[in-house]
């Protein structure tokens, strides 16, 4: 059963932003814990506008949120998606056209 379900023009959307290695490790990295950009910048070694540029999809996508933090803007995985992982004992994303499953070692991260 799916945790959410998407109107095909959302899972569409939600395909294309996953359909990026730069922004599944952003992902992933952010299901561990939220971080800032310039975090996200060392740790994929990209450079900013790069970063920035594939947080902006991912945030159009539902997927992430951005928090301001002073002159900082923090991301974070959406709560509706959180709930979703946890919903479904950490093992995957069900969007209702689709299911994602990430690495064991994030989805743990997640459990704790």
């Amino acid at each position: 059963m799916a945790d959410f379900m998407l109107t095909p023009r959302q899972c569409a959307e939600v395909l294309r932003a996953l359909g990026d290695e730069t922004r599944l490790r952003i992902l992933e990295s952010l299901l561990v814990e939220e971080k800032c950009v310039s975090d996200l910048v060392k740790e994929i070694r990209r450079g900013q506008p790069h970063v920035s540029h594939h947080l902006r999809i991912l945030r159009a996508a539902g997927l992430v949120e951005g928090l301001r933090e002073g002159k900082r803007i923090c991301y974070r995985v959406t709560p509706k998606i959180q709930r979703a992982l946890r919903d479904s004992r950490g093992q995957a994303l069900d969007f209702g056209c689709c299911r994602i499953s990430f690495p064991e070692s994030v989805l743990l991260s997640q459990a704790s």
